[in-house]
């Protein structure tokens, strides 16, 4: 096809943009606003669960209590009241045992009430089972939400690809394009999975277990934050260093992706001109170059969590010395102490484990952009509201002042004039690059003309639906394309309603595959895969030309069809067409004889401008361009077919 060439490279475009982490993250999050009710189950759950765990310390240092104070009320005098036998200590220069044992509520003389421990006890048991279960409940609505998010986003992302232009897919290599809507959607998936719900019981557990910690001590409180400010600054700089290589990461994945997906469907071609070696060479450099994104990125991450371990171990060691002191001064009991002492070890541990899911939700967020990237892209133009429709498709086409160019700054079709009665064959030649394939793109408005017009039935195309518009169009193109499953699913794909089987059989002898198709094991019924394994190239290209009549198109459209086809072949399929071409205006482009020979009218292209036009034999009579195309392309075919 006449285009951009140049343009066809991995990484044109939107890719070469740095990440916006923040925007991208907020955006991410916006995708779940479908699912605000679970998200607001999940959020009851998660702070009913994150509440009973923080209690829990604070009644496990009740059972403590209770048992220190049996144990020193045992070794107490009986009949004696606490604040006696304190006075008696402090008579005796045991002032500072004294005062610790002030914080504990002890009965003198009796021991440890194990009735109201095993309440206790039990009370904390209950406490963490209900938050256990609660949290299971939160994973369940997680596990929704997430899946519920990718199905929607999986759906936005087939969506828009049906609606991106062909300049869109000229621009990209078809395994990058691939790659952001299965590994990046999946990416961004397994992240939500593995993140969602604990960077959310993380980040409640945090406040709460502060509260709780200046509820026990507001001294010890702030004792702990003292450490937070280094854990922010580790997680911070960090994060900053790390995010690139994410980046990069999978952008070096979609490249590697694109590569490989080439490299595979043009196996045959590699081998044959002994290419392996340097394909082998470009997967080993892409290869490499994910292999080192991927190591900077997960080791640059990777340090996060034992630096922050670190920190945590200052925070407990602080915790501990200045809780020591205050038993020892008896401003604090042994529980709360202990209770705290947990607190300490809760706030540490989701600080941790935020910062440990940073690679996740980096990573995450590199894809995710990456996918809104594909979502931000420039669509072809809607469909006018009001789309206006020939009143009979007869399948006359008028080329009006047409103008057109890939890029603004270098023009291919200018001022192209053209008028194609219905029923008539027009056959279009020229060198390669001449715009031939480029101005079916416009009839089917694959492409929009740059200036002028095109009418179907005196209809401006551009004021169609394309639906519309290429509904009574049939098309077959150089490169063939089928689809897992049976012969006769692959005939039957070009009909807009439900066909019977004689119909797609009548459509194959039109074609001439009718014959082939009846030698295979299984006839009509014979499976075949997307590569079309088990057929040659030349009777794939017969089955998409059955296709193609199946479908009774106004206007048919073959671009190059009959290139994989022999020569008796394709004599056999012209004299087919010529009779299915009855009422139908047939656009041709080829460079063998046998297809433009019996065209109503030859165009000949050159640099988008149709320098000659008319029958064969007129055109060889003038001696111009047509004559000099069939002297070099067509004297050997002349030769073949007689």
């Amino acid at each position: 096809m006449a285009g951009p060439a140049g343009r066809m490279m991995a990484g044109v475009g939107p890719d070469q943009r740095s990440m916006d982490f923040k925007g991208s993250g907020k955006r991410l999050v916006g995708q779940f606003r479908p699912e605000r009710v679970t998200i607001g189950l999940l959020l009851l759950c998660v702070v009913v669960s994150v509440g009973l765990n923080v209690v829990g310390p604070k009644i496990l240092g009740k059972a403590t209590d209770l048992v220190f104070a049996g144990i020193i009320g045992r070794r107490m005098p009986d009949g004696a009241t606490k604040d006696q036998v304190l006075e008696s200590m402090r008579e005796r220069g045991d002032g500072d045992v004294a005062d610790m044992l002030r914080g504990t509520d002890f009965t003198p003389g009796e021991g440890i009430d194990f009735t109201a421990v095993g309440h206790v006890l039990l009370l904390a048991l209950g406490a963490f089972f209900v938050a256990g279960l609660l949290m299971a409940v939160a994973t369940r609505l997680v596990n929704r939400a997430v899946n519920r998010t990718m199905f929607r986003m999986r759906e936005d992302v087939q969506t828009k690809l049906s609606r991106l232009p062909l300049s869109y897919f000229d621009q990209r290599q078809r395994g990058e394009v691939l790659s952001r809507a299965t590994n990046d959607i999946d990416n961004i998936g397994q992240t939500l999975q593995q993140s969602m719900g604990q960077l959310i019981n993380s980040l409640l557990t945090i406040i709460g277990v502060l509260a709780m910690m200046f509820y026990v001590s507001w001294i010890l409180a702030l004792v702990a934050l003292v450490t937070v400010p280094l854990s922010f600054l580790v997680a911070t700089r960090i994060g900053k260093r790390s995010q690139p290589h994410f980046v990069q990461q999978w952008r070096s994945t979609g490249k590697l992706n694109a590569h490989i997906e080439e490299m595979y469907t043009g196996h045959a071609l590699v081998k044959v001109f002994g290419r392996q070696e340097e394909s082998a060479a470009r997967f080993a450099e892409q290869n490499e170059a994910l292999y080192e994104a991927g190591f900077r990125a997960q080791f640059n991450s990777g340090i996060m969590q034992p630096l922050m371990m670190f920190v945590s171990n200052i925070n407990y060691v602080l915790v501990a010395v200045v809780g020591g002191l205050r038993v020892a001064s008896g401003s604090l009991s042994i529980g709360d102490v202990q209770a705290f002492i947990q607190y300490s070890r809760q706030f540490s541990m989701p600080l941790t484990q935020v910062a440990s899911m940073a690679n996740l939700v980096q990573s995450g967020v590199a894809s995710a952009e990456r996918v809104f990237e594909l979502l931000d892209a420039e669509e072809q133009s809607a469909d006018p509201v009001a789309a206006e429709r020939p009143a009979e498709l007869r399948g006359r086409v008028a080329l009006e002042h047409v103008s057109f160019r890939y890029e603004p700054d270098k023009p291919l079709i200018e001022d192209l004039s053209l008028t194609v009665e219905p029923g008539r064959t027009v056959a279009i030649v020229g060198p390669t690059g001449a715009g031939k394939t480029t101005l079916v793109n416009l009839l089917m408005r694959f492409y929009e003309v740059s200036g002028g017009r095109i009418t179907l039935d005196g209809v401006d195309i551009a004021k169609m639906s394309r639906d519309e518009l290429r509904a009574g169009i049939g098309m077959v193109l150089q490169d063939t394309w089928l689809f897992g499953g049976t012969i006769a699913e692959n005939i039957a794909y070009g009909a807009a309603r439900e066909v019977t089987r004689g119909e797609i059989e009548e459509a194959a002898r039109a074609a001439h595959a009718d014959r082939f198709v009846r030698t295979l094991p299984d006839g009509y019924d014979t499976v075949i895969d997307d590569e079309g394994t088990g057929v040659s190239a030349g009777e794939k290209q017969l089955i998409t030309i059955a296709r193609a009549f199946l479908s009774d198109p106004v206007i048919l459209v073959l671009d190059e069809a009959t290139s994989s086809v022999d020569t008796r072949t394709e004599v056999l399929i012209q004299k087919a067409m010529a009779k299915l071409a009855h009422g139908r205006t047939s656009f041709v482009i080829a460079h063998r004889l046998s297809t433009i020979r019996d065209a109503d009218t030859i165009l000949v292209m050159e640099n988008g401008s149709i320098v000659e036009q008319g029958t064969h034999t007129g055109l060889l009579a003038a001696g111009g361009a047509y004559a000099k195309l069939y002297q070099a392309q067509f004297a050997q075919a002349v030769a073949e077919v007689d």
